[in-house]
């Protein structure tokens, strides 16, 4: 999570959202940083606004938007199985080495689920339980539109590097899974189709 004081501005970290490439490029213009640990560094909305966002915006006497990225859903479970294939995963549990994509899905639409597919939900994170979701969610796949959003806010350049990627790995799912996977996750992918359409339209606002 960063936060930008004079922009009144704070990043929310969505996990396996390019968070960490866009930490590294901004936390030198960043007044807080908090990159770790894990809890922390991906604090979701719901948290943000209970928690530490009374607390800016008294001390600041302004409100602050609030931004994260959220990532296409298969894409984003497809990130989850390939960082938990590599080798440092010391937790066997977690491991989803020797596994195909169609079981971790599978095991992530369990209930309960198995330690090697609870990982949450981006739309939990993004929209929370209190109906104060994050102020704009921009699209992963797009994230030029994030780039450029973030220039003309802090005004600087910015250049994301490639950092923490996770090993190769086939994430096609099979016709089946897939289709109970967009059944069971339906607010998943409504919300994500929503963030597309929204950065559709601000684009054609600005052509």
């Amino acid at each position: 999570m960063l936060v930008f004081w004079e922009q009144r501005l704070v990043f929310l970290a969505t996990p396996k959202a390019g968070s960490t490439a866009v930490e590294s490029a901004l936390e030198s213009l960043a007044e807080v940083a908090i990159l770790r640990p894990p809890l922390l560094k991906h604090t979701p909305v719901y948290r943000y606004r209970r928690f530490l966002q009374p607390y800016l915006e008294k001390t600041a006497g302004a409100e602050f938007t609030v931004v994260a990225l959220m990532r296409e859903p298969i894409g984003w479970l497809g990130s989850w199985y390939r960082f938990r294939q590599r080798e440092d995963v010391l937790d066997p549990a977690k491991s989803t080495r020797g596994m195909s994509f169609d079981d971790f899905v599978t095991g992530y639409m369990a209930r309960p689920q198995p330690p090697f597919a609870d990982v949450g939900a981006q739309s939990r994170f993004l929209q929370g339980t209190d109906g104060r979701p994050v102020d704009h969610i921009f699209c992963y796949e797009d994230i030029g539109a994030f780039v450029t959003f973030l220039e003309d806010r802090l005004g600087h350049d910015i250049q994301l590097p490639r950092v923490n990627v996770s090993p190769t790995a086939a994430t096609v799912l099979s016709p089946e899974v897939e289709e109970k996977l967009r059944s069971r996750c339906a607010d998943e992918f409504e919300l994500y189709g929503r963030v597309v359409a929204d950065g559709t339209a601000a684009a054609a606002a600005l052509a």
